[in-house]
């Protein structure tokens, strides 16, 4: 794909992340909803204003462009200045202990495993990773390597790290595939599949394809989940994704709609799709209401640039 083809594409995803992110925010822990109601809440909203989520994705693309390329050290580091900075954004309890640690000396990445024993499998990592997808969308070995050690910063268990490295790759298909083709659903699937290396999340990509006609939502969440754990998160994200792929703003509504942790799986779905159709496909009336809107557009240029020069 041509250098010129991909930066909406660049753009697309991180705003899609954030996006997703501030409208899923409005539900999150609440119980399934109408896509109208969800819409509806849109229209009416002032400001899109994200979490903890966007804010830890920023702090990858931060540390990524500055260091053109992963320093986990660094990493560990720009997620403690920002989280000290604003840490409203809506953080668990598990990554500011660990930031704590890290600074009183414990090395960034073993202070997670401290924290808990066998480490978390919680969706923080991946939920950060879209950044990763982009700048490695070429290098998918690298895509993987990456990903597991940014995850290890807070989320060190073979869970978390391999719902990052997922959610990047996702991107990454998603990015390499022309905004105006079409996805070839059971491909995309079968790809996600065979480059997992965790029998669970190999079975929930079974259970995707089986799903993908699905018209009861409540399946969707027994089979797939809508939970913080990555496991019943991004799987459920990438679902949300290949159930509408054509629309950017189905997908989010739709992933909003299942309810549970709703801001992380609405971003995670709203990066894929921000991937794959660009900026332009994202609703102007939403994206002129994200916060720091420029900034984060800002970042995903220069992680185009990076990966693409």
């Amino acid at each position: 794909m041509h250098k010129g083809e991909l930066k909406p594409k660049f753009i697309g995803c991180l705003v899609g992340a954030a996006i997703g992110d501030g409208l899923g925010a409005q539900r999150e822990g609440r119980g399934m909803a109408k896509e109208e109601a969800i819409d509806s809440l849109a229209e009416k909203l002032v400001e899109l204003t994200y979490t903890d989520d966007t804010h830890m994705i920023i702090g990858v693309a931060e540390s990524l462009i500055e260091c053109k390329g992963f320093d986990g050290e660094h990493m560990a580091q720009a997620f403690i200045r920002n989280y000290e900075s604003e840490p409203w954004r809506g953080y668990g309890p598990g990554p500011p202990m660990i930031f704590r640690m890290i600074k009183s000396g414990e090395p960034w990445y073993s202070a997670g495993a401290k924290l808990y024993k066998g480490g978390s499998f919680g969706n923080g990592s991946a939920m950060r990773a879209a950044p990763i997808g982009l700048l490695y969308f070429r290098d998918l070995e690298k895509l993987r390597e990456i990903a597991y050690k940014s995850s290890a910063i807070t989320h060190s268990h073979e869970l978390g790290k391999e719902g990052a490295v997922l959610q990047a790759y996702a991107i990454a298909l998603a990015l390499n595939t022309p905004s105006n083709g079409e996805i070839n659903r059971e491909s995309f699937l079968l790809r996600l599949q065979n480059f997992a290396q965790n029998h669970l999340y190999k079975e929930k990509m079974g259970r995707i394809k089986r799903l993908l006609g699905e018209q009861d939502s409540a399946k969707v969440v027994i089979l797939l989940g809508n939970g913080i754990e990555a496991p019943r998160s991004v799987p459920t994200a990438i679902y949300c994704f290949l159930k509408q792929p054509r629309s950017y703003k189905d997908s989010v509504l739709y992933a909003i709609s299942l309810g549970g942790d709703t801001d992380t799986i609405a971003s995670m779905a709203g990066a894929i799709s921000g991937a794959y159709l660009g900026i332009e496909a994202i609703p102007q009336e939403w994206k002129a209401k994200l916060e720091n809107e420029a900034y984060i557009e800002a970042l995903a240029e220069e992680l185009w640039q990076l990966a693409t020069d």
